[in-house]
């Protein structure tokens, strides 16, 4: 079993810098309007003659209120009736990638995401998930990674049971403070009972995995009130838990200028909410996954990182990184193969673009040698805190410290300062320098220097 991660607070001043989250590598920023659907088709043919199997991520983008803190691709409306143009592009967009793949390619993986997927209608939601299964090879035993993100105020016990009944079996459920005055300055106020009784439903309906979202870092928020957060949420025992820093960037990001800067905590203050939240979740039994992550022992992706077979896309963490990931909808990334590509984030260009029959692909990446190398690295670094020279020398014919020659110094620095062990054959991340695994990353990012590192949330 890994050993428990170690708070040092001098090494997380030193090494807490902003910088990508490594959810691919290279990051979205390096994305550029030179791919296009032409690409696309090009890797659907690869997945397709290759029989991979897929992942899909539908994205719909609508929310019924804003949440001050949010900075998703999302439409926020009151009106329910603008999600059946959107749907009727969706489907196409769904009909037109299908047609490019094999039946024979099997969906491990589907998660709808948003904005508030929940947001549906039940028929909506029926009509979706048929076509989905009309032209795409969905599992119809339960064993697919089958998941959706549910906000408790828009879902009750029926929605609950339609859900189970159409084939998802994990929820991820977006809670991020529990205390009134927190709730109020983020406009964001949904009571612990809410919560409990959509993991209620979901228990009782046999769904195979419950996710909490939490955020340290709102306004309004102390250590004090925060751990009480934490302790109510281990009571409700949900099997994974997501805990984000909240990143306030208001000129990115415009709802987040309706929060009053002077209501955040200090930066003292995240740091002892993030060291009293790893202790609370620590003494519970659950096992720090990596990046934002926590996970019972028992879960899949504790099991997969024990097992060194965790991985890193799109979605996060996962046990599904050798499917190519399709993603459907308003600026949905999809990984195929060594291709990355976004579709518009822009909800009337998606439409009026589907509406002429062309796929809204508006921006991308296809991966060169050095940078599936680099993403090798960093995948084995943030996944499993453990890099065997000898694995990269042999998939990439390269030798390894005569590649990174130039790292070096930086690494044995990082070495000297116990944030991780270096020698001639691995890099293994310490348990000190585990909630730091981001800045051991960052060293092999090959395009790091040339961006703005405003746009990245910090470390911690």
């Amino acid at each position: 079993m890994l050993d428990a991660i170690r708070w040092d607070t001098d090494l997380i001043r030193r090494y807490d810098l902003s910088g990508p989250r490594y959810t691919s590598y290279p990051t979205a920023v390096q994305f550029t309007s030179q791919v296009g659907t032409f690409d696309l088709f090009h890797a659907l043919r690869d997945s397709r003659k290759a029989l991979r199997p897929l992942s899909l991520y539908v994205h719909v983008p609508f929310c019924a209120n804003i949440c001050y803190y949010c900075a998703c691709n999302k439409v926020i409306t009151k009106d329910r009736g603008r999600a059946l143009p959107y749907l009727q592009r969706l489907e196409q967009e769904i009909q037109l990638i299908a047609c490019h793949l094999d039946p024979a390619q099997k969906v491990e993986q589907l998660h709808f995401g948003g904005g508030t997927p929940t947001f549906l209608s039940h028929d909506e939601l029926r009509q979706l998930m048929a076509h989905l299964r009309k032209h795409f090879n969905l599992l119809d035993d339960d064993s697919g990674d089958y998941g959706i993100e549910i906000d408790p105020r828009e879902a009750d016990w029926s929605t609950m049971g339609l859900l189970r009944e159409l084939g998802f079996n994990r929820v991820s459920i977006g809670l991020q403070d529990l205390d009134p005055a927190v709730q109020r300055a983020v406009n964001r106020l949904q009571s612990l009972e809410e919560t409990r009784a959509v993991i209620d439903a979901a228990r009782t309906l046999q769904f195979r995995s419950i996710n909490i979202d939490l955020i340290y870092g709102l306004p309004r928020q102390t250590p004090e009130n925060f751990a009480r957060t934490v302790e109510e949420v281990i009571n409700l025992q949900p099997d994974r838990l997501s805990v984000f820093n909240y990143a306030h960037l208001p000129e990115r990001f415009m709802p987040q200028r309706r929060i009053n800067s002077a209501d955040l905590p200090s930066p003292a203050q995240k740091l002892e909410m993030l060291q009293n939240t790893i202790e609370q979740l620590t003494q519970a039994g659950y096992r720090y996954i990596g990046m934002d992550h926590f996970a019972l022992p028992d879960d899949e992706l504790a099991i997969a990182q024990e097992e060194s077979t965790l991985q890193r896309n799109f979605q996060g963490y996962t046990t599904h990184g050798h499917c190519d990931l399709i993603g459907l909808g308003v600026s949905a990334i999809s990984q195929i193969g060594d291709l990355y590509c976004q579709n518009t984030s822009d909800l009337n260009l998606y439409q009026n673009t589907l509406a002429s029959a062309q796929l809204a692909t508006n921006r991308g990446l296809l991966c060169n040698a050095d940078d599936r190398l680099r993403r090798a690295v960093i995948q084995q670094l943030i996944c499993g805190f453990n890099l065997e020279f000898a694995s990269i020398e042999q998939a990439f014919n390269i030798d390894f410290r005569g590649y990174f020659s130039e790292l070096w110094p930086q690494l044995q620095e990082m070495a000297n300062d116990g944030l991780i062990e270096l020698d001639s054959e691995r890099i293994s991340v310490l348990p000190a320098g585990r909630l730091l695994v981001r800045s051991v990353c960052m060293v092999f990012d090959a395009y790091l220097e040339q961006q703005n590192r405003q746009r990245f949330s910090r470390v911690i």
